[in-house]
């Protein structure tokens, strides 16, 4: 049998990924945030049914995709998808999707809007050119449940709490629920180690008459994580940025020093490890 003539570079760039039955394909699909609409996913189902093998996999990066599509019938599909509002995702040396927990919108714990800040990541990176894969994820607060701190960039919610004494009851619940022991009392008053916050929204979310309450509100900004053959939890950039612009000032040269500093085909933690988390963290903070 013959090779087909298809480019898989070009392909791999947008999604398209040959599978070890040389002549199928699986399409990813673009997502942000884990979000489709439910008319989309009824067209990503009609499409599995009619090109593929009536299935779909959902991806570890809370995206979509159609396997067993074959190649003479990827552009029928690609274009089938995309009247839907439905484009095709990344592969290969470049930005993926960018993953998001629900966030402040629905969840009681999340201190900041991440899909507005994972659209926004999105719309500027999705599918640039970096030395190697490089992915994002934006989560709502230190219970991490987007693992902001597995990824290529981390961006995180956090608080800074306070005490006011004349809205507390002294039940103790912030004492006994704070998981990093960072509230005490003393004097008949209740303090913070600010030292051992971890700047989650615990106390905040649970005291029963508002006595802790967000004193400061921001982002706080990993580098550096990555799972697969040699796993690294991401290094701590900043904590708690408060003013947005300033956070995206940021993420850019993170990009930028990736792009600089990175080899071909070194992920972006192994990049820190090699020049050294220290000196890696003064330039991007100092520059």
């Amino acid at each position: 049998m013959s090779t087909p003539d298809f480019d898989l570079a070009a392909l791999k760039k947008v999604g398209m990924i040959q599978q070890k039955q040389k002549e199928y394909f699986a399409m990813r699909l673009h997502a942000v945030g884990g979000d489709f609409s439910a008319a989309q996913l009824q067209k990503v189902a009609e499409v599995a049914a009619a090109y593929g093998r009536g299935q779909i996999h959902l991806s570890t990066r809370q995206g979509i995709e159609i396997h067993f599509v074959h190649y003479s019938k990827l552009e029928a599909a690609r274009l089938e998808l995309e009247k839907a509002g439905i484009a095709m995702g990344a592969c290969g040396p470049r930005i993926r999707i960018v993953v998001a927990c629900p966030g402040s919108s629905t969840c009681r714990w999340g201190t900041i809007d991440t899909k507005t800040v994972a659209r926004s990541l999105d719309e500027k990176y999705f599918r640039q050119d970096t030395p190697h894969k490089f992915k994002m994820a934006v989560t709502g607060c230190p219970h991490n449940c987007a693992k902001a701190t597995e990824n290529d960039l981390g961006i995180m919610g956090g608080i800074l709490p306070a005490w006011q004494s004349e809205r507390c009851t002294g039940c103790d619940l912030c004492v006994n629920s704070c998981p990093a022991g960072a509230i005490y009392q003393q004097d008949g008053e209740y303090r913070l180690d600010e030292t051992k916050c971890i700047y989650c929204s615990i106390c905040t979310a649970n005291c029963p008459t508002d006595a802790w309450f967000a004193a400061k509100q921001g982002y706080i900004v990993w580098i550096g994580g990555t799972m697969g053959k040699t796993p690294r939890l991401a290094t701590k950039l900043r904590t708690l940025i408060e003013d947005e612009a300033e956070l995206y000032r940021l993420v850019d040269k993170v990009v930028e020093y990736y792009r600089q500093h990175g080899r071909k085909r070194e992920r972006f933690g192994h990049m820190i490890d090699r020049i050294g988390p220290d000196k890696v963290k003064e330039d991007l903070l100092n520059e």
